[in-house]
């Protein structure tokens, strides 16, 4: 008996501290609750398409592993939309991110970018 009241109290308390928590981001202007990033990630708005100043030559594939999440894929994007030449689209749930370049694109640009993201290349394929 005593032992529940107790694991009541502490459920009370974890989903009052959450919902606070919860509440407390959003009157903030958080968009993305949880974001390790305090909801300023590039996951927590829709991207911009990318337009290449020239018309698109080819396309690549890079399978990338370690993509966990919506802000995983968007910082991958990201970088790889620094690039100049370049505009990607990146799918956490296929684990890739699909390449559409202007001019000719070392593979070792490509594979830096993803890198520098913090995930890891696995193949790049020309289509």
């Amino acid at each position: 008996m005593m032992a529940d009241a107790i694991v009541l109290i502490i459920l009370v308390l974890v989903v009052g501290g959450a919902s606070a928590y919860l509440i407390r981001a959003k009157k903030n202007g958080v968009k993305c609750v949880g974001c390790p990033a305090g909801g300023s990630c590039p996951g927590s708005q829709k991207m911009k398409k990318k337009k290449l100043a020239g018309s698109v030559i080819g396309r690549k594939t890079i399978q990338i592993s370690g993509m966990t999440c919506g802000h995983c894929a968007a910082s991958v994007e990201e970088r790889l939309n620094l690039i100049d030449g370049v505009r990607a689209e990146v799918s956490m749930s296929k684990g890739n991110a699909v390449v559409f370049y202007d001019r000719e694109i070392d593979d070792t640009i490509l594979k830096n970018a993803v890198e520098k993201a913090g995930f890891t290349v696995d193949s790049i394929r020309v289509l």
